[in-house]
């Protein structure tokens, strides 16, 4: 896969075939099948010692908090964990680039999603200036070797990149200036970053021609429509892990103690206002 085979900003949302609005309770009823399956996966990660990777990628606005969300709603924390981290301190700009995030990857019986990641370098910090070409360069060759040595440790590594086009991500950048709900999701470096489309195409493309290998291929969704998109991935994610129904014991609760005398105190609680 080479997004500069396509014009216009690479491998593009709009080249998608338009398809009808998937209505909310259609939604709902597919994702409540695929929240079954991740659970499924879940349970049969803990049972045979799994470790799974998967790294989310794409511009502002594309969805991936939301398809994070989609997986990880009905599922352990315990058992997925969601990495998001912070801009490095100074004693981690000093460390090799790729080195703050392996102590995150999976031990067995996990699944750690990254919401963004190593990725960073190739995507905002070289489009917003925080690192030099160079530096951009020896990421690009090292990380694929890198990845070779995380598979070969027994990790399933899935790589995402969630692909919106220019004018849906417009929609949803401006979406976020009036709602109370979501204001946090649009700072300055959104802003700076939303003006540099072309940037981030040639740093995507830079990226995928240098680290869509074979073992650890970039898999390219169609977010222009979000509900089709979490449907999507979250099928194509069940289809690359082959599992099966972990064995369980029936599950049947047992019988309550007796009373043996208790009473209910009369001690003044504090509850909550009930306001709804």
């Amino acid at each position: 896969m080479n997004p500069k085979k396509k014009g216009n900003g690479g491998a593009s949302a709009k080249d998608a075939a338009p398809t009808e609005e998937l209505k909310g309770k259609a939604y709902a009823k597919q994702l409540s099948k695929l929240h079954v399956e991740l659970v499924r996966l879940q349970e049969w990660v803990k049972y045979k010692g799994l470790k799974i990777c998967i790294v989310f990628e794409g511009r502002d606005g594309a969805g991936k908090g939301g398809t994070i969300k989609a997986i990880t709603e009905r599922v352990s924390p315990r058992v997925f964990r969601v990495i998001a981290l912070a801009a490095p301190t100074e004693r981690e700009k000093s460390q090799m680039y790729i080195q703050r995030y392996l102590p995150y990857l999976p031990a067995a019986g996990e699944v750690v999603i990254f919401d963004r990641s190593w990725y960073n370098r190739a995507g905002v910090e070289r489009v917003m200036g925080f690192c030099s070409d160079e530096e951009v360069k020896k990421f690009l060759k090292a990380v694929p070797g890198v990845e070779k040595a995380i598979v070969d440790s027994g990790v399933i590594l899935i790589k995402y990149w969630l692909e919106v086009s220019e004018q849906e991500q417009t929609r949803r950048l401006e979406s976020r200036i009036d709602d109370g709900r979501k204001i946090w999701k649009l700072s300055p470096m959104d802003l700076k970053s939303f003006s540099r489309w072309y940037d981030y195409s040639r740093a995507r493309d830079d990226m995928f021609e240098a680290t869509d290998t074979d073992f650890a291929p970039w898999h390219v969704v169609r977010s222009n429509d979000k509900r089709r998109a979490r449907l999507n991935l979250i099928t194509h994610l069940l289809d690359q892990i082959p599992y099966k129904t972990a064995p369980r014991e029936k599950v049947k609760l047992p019988k309550r103690q007796k009373r043996h005398g208790y009473r209910e105190p009369d001690y003044p609680y504090k509850y909550v206002k009930e306001r709804h």
